[in-house]
């Protein structure tokens, strides 16, 4: 049974060498230690910083993660670290995003379905009842919908990524972009949280906070420019 134990923690760590994360980052300096923290060994990290005035591009390299510098804007720094990235699968993860301990067995399964992307479960590091709450709007949206965000961490092959014609350098959007040509049918929810900061709800409000992405999402689906919508976040 040992033995048994050994082989299967080897299969897991081999699964997880397989993966190159990818983390477009802009003045992450307080939360990307606790999310590359998180990762544990095994990955190749990449941190593709967007031109921060803080610690980011410091915190990433003492950490043992790749840096390297691009252009401002999520769609054009992810693009980069993929073009980067030397390991057949890709994790596209945010630098406020922590992967919880399950991440690691899940991701591993689900290098059984290349022909799927992965998403992991939507969560907030807050105690208020008003986090739950958008954290089951969030997995109804993902599962019914079929529009997991970035802040649930991608998980998925690079063929199928260049297959489904890769990343767009969007200002913002480019999951959702992304996640629309992939289509529900090749996505497919892994059994991990994906724990993001709950900062911006906290600082604007959850309703006022929702609403914003709401209305953005809705905006995105009308054809208005991503640059332009980018202003509306914030």
């Amino acid at each position: 049974m040992g033995l048994n134990i050994m082989a299967g923690a080897g299969a897991a760590m081999d699964a997880i060498t397989a993966i190159s994360v990818v983390i477009p980052a802009l003045n992450a300096a307080a939360r990307l230690g606790g999310t590359l923290a998180a990762l544990g060994p095994g990955p190749e990290v990449i941190v593709v910083d967007g031109g921060s005035t803080d610690e980011t591009a410091a915190i990433a390299a003492a950490a043992g993660a790749r840096v390297l510098a691009a252009p401002r804007g999520r769609g054009s720094q992810i693009v980069a670290g993929v073009a980067a990235a030397t390991r057949p699968w890709l994790l596209i993860l945010h630098a406020d995003t922590r992967l919880g301990p399950g991440w690691r067995a899940a991701a591993a399964a689900h290098q059984a379905h290349p022909e799927q992307a992965g998403w992991f479960r939507f969560a907030l590091d807050s105690r208020d009842p008003r986090a739950r709450r958008l954290e089951r709007m969030v997995a109804w949206r993902s599962r019914v919908l079929g529009l997991p965000y970035g802040d649930q961490g991608l998980l998925l092959h690079r063929d199928l990524l260049r297959a489904t014609g890769g990343i767009r350098t969007l200002p913002l959007m480019e999951d959702v972009d992304l996640v629309r040509r992939l289509g529900r049918a090749r996505l497919r929810a892994l059994p991990a949280d994906a724990v993001t900061s709950a900062e911006r709800w906290e600082r604007d409000g959850y309703l006022r906070r929702s609403a914003r992405n709401l209305l953005c999402l809705s905006l995105w689906f009308a054809g208005l420019p991503p640059g332009l919508i980018r202003r509306l976040y914030g």
